[in-house]
């Protein structure tokens, strides 16, 4: 079983940056695929970055992301962080981390096993 925690969210204007970690109850970050979503109010869960297991962890972003948000992990700390930058108001959401022992596209939320609670990210304009 693994437990995700994610820590980070709050609130930041326009342009700012947040980093927001994921901290796993188990040595997760050698031996799953992981992946960072978010939940806007009244849309469906989307898919931010990841990190696929089965491409040497290889990182993959969404087009929303990309340029502007950085996935990494701490093997050591057993966290995986998503950095956050030129935040626009469209990025405000709940944020979670997941983990997925399977083979398929890191993308696909319903690949993932393991979900975080989430933390909220408001960005004010």
């Amino acid at each position: 079983q693994v437990q995700l925690v994610e820590s980070g969210g709050g609130l930041v204007q326009a342009g700012g940056s947040l980093r927001l970690s994921c901290a796993a109850s188990t040595r997760t970050f050698t031996s799953y695929s992981m992946g960072w979503f978010r939940q806007a109010p009244g849309k469906e869960r989307e898919f931010v970055g990841g990190m696929d297991r089965w491409s040497s962890f290889a990182t993959s972003y969404a087009d929303s992301a990309k340029g502007r948000f950085t996935v990494w992990r701490d093997i050591a700390e057993n966290t995986m962080y998503l950095q956050m930058n030129s935040l626009k108001p469209e990025d405000t959401a709940v944020y979670s981390c997941a983990a997925s022992s399977a083979h398929g596209s890191p993308d696909s939320a319903r690949l993932y096993d393991y979900w975080g609670q989430g933390t909220q990210v408001t960005v004010s304009s």
